[in-house]
């Protein structure tokens, strides 16, 4: 649009020089001319022409009205004269957190919320979102391109205190964390598609609490660990007792099938298969049985005397 405008001073100069007297003027306003009509046309196929980047949709106004047409990634042939906003519908995040640097805010920015219990908790969070492509001129109109600021931002942090009500400050930090994360997700997603946003994941990234409820609930998770230790040592010593008991009676039992089962008869075939292995044995030539019927075992293994 500035090259069409340059060009046409440009033009309006040539023509002007045209009307003088002196002919070196007057060549000297053909050229000029001539480079006024390309700035014209020059400006005229840029103003035509008008690209779109992937992941992003245009949005076209003329003179402060906004269409509802949209232009996609590509190439577009507009109207000279209108003006295209572009708009990222690619998936964003804003995130509010406390420690310096890491949000969208210099400084801290985490949120403070109060609980059920009167407590002030410091929650860090982080808002996934994308603009919806049909929804960007409705934007465009009503909220502009800011609607960071305007919606994403300030729709969070109020929708985080409403629902932190319900919730102690222990539940938030321990086992209720993902239900208070799904109630604030369903509260703020119908909200940004009121506003043409849809809210993609919302991620609870940190919650501080006060000293002394952090101090508590560290005191009551050692307890507890503690009294699973020694659950666990208990249950293994009675195991063990179990083990010792089984293994007793077991001996118990091999005692008393042995007693019951062991006759005179059987003692002396065992007695005789002893002593038929002594015979057989290398080491030892004599055996003399004693009154008791105890042998008595003479080694004459290589007596060279």
């Amino acid at each position: 649009m500035a090259l069409i405008i340059i060009g046409i001073i440009i033009l309006v100069v040539g023509i002007i020089l045209k009307n003088q007297p002196r002919e070196e003027i007057q060549k000297l306003a053909i050229g000029v001319r001539v480079f006024g009509f390309l700035l014209i046309i020059i400006g005229f196929l840029t103003s035509c022409i008008k690209q779109i980047d992937a992941g992003q949709i245009g949005v076209k106004s003329l003179f402060g009205k906004v269409s509802d047409d949209i232009l996609t990634s590509g190439l577009n042939m507009v109207n000279p004269l209108v003006d295209v906003k572009t708009v990222d519908i690619k998936t964003q995040n804003y995130t509010m957190s406390g420690v310096h640097d890491e949000g969208d805010q210099v400084g801290d920015d985490a949120i403070r919320v109060l609980t059920a219990d009167g407590l002030e908790v410091i929650i860090d969070l982080t808002v996934l979102y994308r603009v919806i492509g049909q929804e960007a001129p409705r934007i465009v109109k009503e909220t502009g391109l800011d609607y960071k600021d305007k919606i994403v931002r300030p729709l969070t942090r109020t929708k985080i205190r409403d629902n932190a009500v319900y919730f102690t400050a222990i539940d938030l930090y321990s086992n209720k964390r993902d239900q208070f994360q799904n109630r604030i997700f369903k509260s703020i997603e119908d909200d940004f598609k009121k506003r043409g946003l849809i809210l993609e994941q919302l991620l609870v990234r940190n919650i501080t609490l006060p000293n002394n409820v952090k101090t508590s609930i560290e005191e009551k998770i050692k307890a507890e660990q503690e009294a699973q230790k020694m659950e666990f040592v208990l249950q293994k010593e009675k195991q063990e007792a179990e083990r010792k008991r089984v293994e007793a009676q077991g001996i118990a039992d091999y005692q008393r099938i042995m007693s019951s089962g062991l006759t005179d008869k059987q003692l002396q075939y065992e007695q005789i298969q002893v002593l038929k292995g002594l015979v057989t044995s290398p080491n030892s030539k004599v055996i003399v049985m004693g009154k008791g019927n105890t042998p008595v075992i003479l080694d004459t293994k290589d007596n060279k005397n």
